[in-house]
Order: C-alpha cells, then structure tokens, then sequence
C-alpha cells in the first residue's frame, strides 16, 4: 500500500543526449586501403613520366605524400570537430570558392593546363577550387535542406544564385564532368532531406537539356569517338584504346606491379585520369575488383553511418559526402572502361593531385565525426 501511494506521486524524466561513440571502424580501414593503393598506383604510374622529364621517379609520388600527410591532419581535425558546428561556416566556404573560381578565369594567379585553365598558382602551392565546391556544395545544402526540403524558398535563392555562378565559372573551364557530379550530388542530398521524385526527375531532364544545348564541339567529338574511338584513334579516341589495350594485357592476374607497358609512353594520362587502366594492367581483374569492392563498402558503411545520425543536418551531410565521392570514382572507373565518354575527372584517394587528396580527406574527417554521434536515452526514476 506503502508503494503504491507514494509510485503516484513519482516523476520519471527521460533526457535525450549526444553520446560519443567509437568511430565507424570499417570505414576508417576501407579508407585506408585506398589510400595506400593510391600512393602504389601513382609511384608505379608515374615513374616513366618523371623520367622522361629528368627527374627524381619518385618526384610525383613525393608529392602526394606531401598532399597525404596535410590530408591525414585535415582529417584527424575535422574528425574531432562537431560536425554540427560546421553550419556557421557554410556560407563563408561558398563564397570563398565562388572567388577563388573566378580568380582561377579573371586573374593571373589562374593556370591552363591541357587546354584547360582548372589551377589556381600561388607561390610553390598549385590547387583547383573545383575541388572545393564538393565540400562546399555539400556542407551549404546540408544545411539549407536540413530545416525543410522546398526549393521554391525565399531564404534560398541567395545560395541557388551562388550555386549557379559557380557552375558558370566551372563551365568556363571547361568542367563539364564537374558540373554533372555537383549536380547528382545536390539531387541525391535532396532526395534523402525528403525531395519529391517528380521534382528530382524534371530537374535531371532540365539538366540534360540545358548541357546539351551548352556542349561544346569537343565534348560532342568525345561523344562520338566513345561509340567508335577507331574513328579518331590517333586524336581524341586514343586514350580510349590505349586504357583498353592495358586492360585486356592484363587479363585476370595482371602483369605484376611496376611492369606496365601502356604506362611508359602510350598513354600520357596513365598517372592521373587512367590510372585505373594502369591498375587493370599491373594487378589485373582480381586487382580491378579489389577496388571496386573497397569502394563499394565505403559507399556501404557511409550511408550506414547517414542511417544512423541523429539530425537531418548530419544525415544529409553524410550522404552527399558518400555519394559525391563514389559517384566521382564510379565515373573515372567507367570512363577507363570505356562504359561512359571520356571525362577530365580524378579517381579519387588514387590519381595524381594534391587537391583532390586533401579535399577528399577532410570530408572524410568529416564523415568520420558523423559516424560517433548516437542517441543515448538516459532515464531517471524520482520517487
């Protein structure tokens, strides 16, 4: 009887808290993984160039781990920095890359190389802003879809007209394989902040529209070359044959890491944007299928680690850090392939470029972050 009186006046308290949890270990390792399969890939690939240009063979691969290690703190960092406390600095990110592109077109400070002006050269440091609009599209669109998903929305169009400059700086590049992962990229976060598909699919056919009536000649010449590279064999279908040429010399087992043939002088690329053909030589399919397998479990655990985040804001975030990486590996995969036309676009953690190393691991730092934030219910009994 005791009991029962007082059990009525009894007040139970439920305190819904932030735990630190254990980082996504799987990830962490898979991560890994690719990196040092990167670095391999980049010394064996880019030896011959470095040669033939009379220097060190090791030139290009120190530095990469120049990049690796600066990445390797930009992670470390932004793994232990609340992810939650990123919001303020969205806008200021935006803006930063938004003048940065356009010093890379209006100012001296910009570099073409390949008949494209992508670098930005300051002192001894080279980098492309283009790289920096991953981390800021993705961080800038977290944050406007993480309070609701309308994109018929006032507070918005300021973002929206940011966003479209720089496209337009990105277009002037030219970048078009940019553009077309930038776009994926806000669909896929708008899709998961709870996005109409009716909107996400008249938007891809507007897309597909408005890049079809902006390419260029030599983007239409890919086209046409990636259904018959023989057409072109000596022009714009070469890298084509030669990315096949190493894939079928490589066969299951591959030639043995370092002995690639295509590497030496047929396929100038070989250490950047066909890197993965050169993987297909040297390790073979078995080598190939390694790394797909490695991306596809960091495509795996990061949509684990959106799954599992408490707020929306974390949960967009993490998503359109996955798929904006495995999206842009996928598409460098496709394109040694030859599944998809040529594009300009690294694979990432594996080709030759410090920019988008060190871009690629701070948003890796970031995801990491996400991935230790749980709920925790804590219940307290007053009697």
């Amino acid at each position: 009887m005791y009991y029962q009186k007082n059990r009525t006046h009894a007040h139970t308290h439920t305190n819904t808290t932030y735990a630190q949890t254990p980082p996504d270990n799987i990830l962490i390792v898979a991560v890994i993984f690719i990196v040092v399969f990167g670095i391999m890939a980049v010394f064996s690939a880019s030896a011959p160039k470095a040669i033939g240009l009379g220097e060190n063979p090791m030139s290009f691969t120190l530095k990469q781990l120049i990049w690796l290690v600066m990445g390797i703190f930009g992670a470390l960092f932004f793994s232990n920095f609340d992810y939650r406390k990123l919001k303020p600095f969205s806008g200021a990110l935006a803006i930063f890359v938004l003048i940065a592109l356009a010093a890379v077109q209006f100012s001296p400070f910009g570099v073409t190389v390949n008949e494209a002006k992508r670098w930005l050269v300051i002192g001894p440091i080279q980098f492309q802003p283009s790289e920096m609009a991953k981390p800021a599209l993705v961080l800038y669109f977290a944050t406007l879809f993480s309070k609701d998903c309308r994109i018929i929305d006032s507070s918005k169009y300021a973002f929206y007209g940011i966003f479209a400059a720089m496209l337009l700086l990105i277009y002037m590049q030219p970048n078009l394989s940019m553009i077309v992962l930038l776009l994926m990229t806000s669909l896929s976060m708008y899709y998961i902040a709870g996005g109409s598909i009716k909107i996400i699919t008249s938007l891809i056919a507007l897309g597909v529209c408005v890049l079809s009536l902006t390419i260029r000649g030599y983007q239409l010449q890919r086209i046409k070359v990636w259904w018959n590279p023989f057409s072109d064999a000596l022009g714009t279908g070469y890298n084509i044959i030669q990315s096949m040429v190493a894939f079928s010399s490589g066969g299951f087992f591959g030639v043995g890491f370092g002995n690639s043939k295509q590497k030496l002088s047929w396929l100038p690329e070989g250490h950047t944007d066909f890197i993965f053909a050169v993987i297909g030589e040297e390790f073979g399919f078995l080598g190939c299928f390694f790394l797909i397998c490695l991306f596809c479990i960091f495509l795996h655990r990061g949509f684990i680690v959106a799954k599992k985040c408490p707020d929306m804001f974390g949960k967009i975030l993490a998503v359109g850090i996955t798929f904006s990486i495995c999206f842009q590996a996928f598409t460098n995969m496709s394109v040694a392939s030859s599944f998809v036309p040529a594009t300009g676009i690294p694979l990432p953690f594996i080709s030759y470029g410090g920019s988008s190393l060190f871009v690629s691991l701070c948003m890796i730092g970031v995801l990491i972050n996400i991935s230790k934030k749980k709920v925790q219910r804590i219940v307290h009994y007053v009697q």
